[in-house]
């Protein structure tokens, strides 16, 4: 796990469970520059998030999204760390 992105193998194994990897990358990649706009929503719904997610996690992946080079590294994350 990098210190960098702790929450990124997290993410990406729990994705990995549920099959969602491959379309979580996709609809990443897709959204392009409407990914900080769902940054901003994050932000925004941090408090009724908070019931089903740590903080931590949301301001991780809020602010992943705010900044596309970020993202875009995720959506790579992603699609090598593919095999369970």
């Amino acid at each position: 796990m990098s210190a960098e992105h702790p929450f990124w193998e997290i993410w990406a194994k729990t994705l990995r469970h549920w099959g969602m990897h491959t379309l979580a990358a996709s609809l990443l990649e897709a959204a392009g520059p409407l990914t900080t706009l769902g940054a901003q929503v994050l932000y925004l719904s941090q408090p009724v998030l908070s019931s089903i997610m740590p903080r931590n996690h949301t301001d991780a992946l809020a602010t992943m999204l705010d900044n596309p080079a970020e993202t875009q590294q995720f959506i790579i994350f992603l699609r090598e760390n593919s095999v369970p």
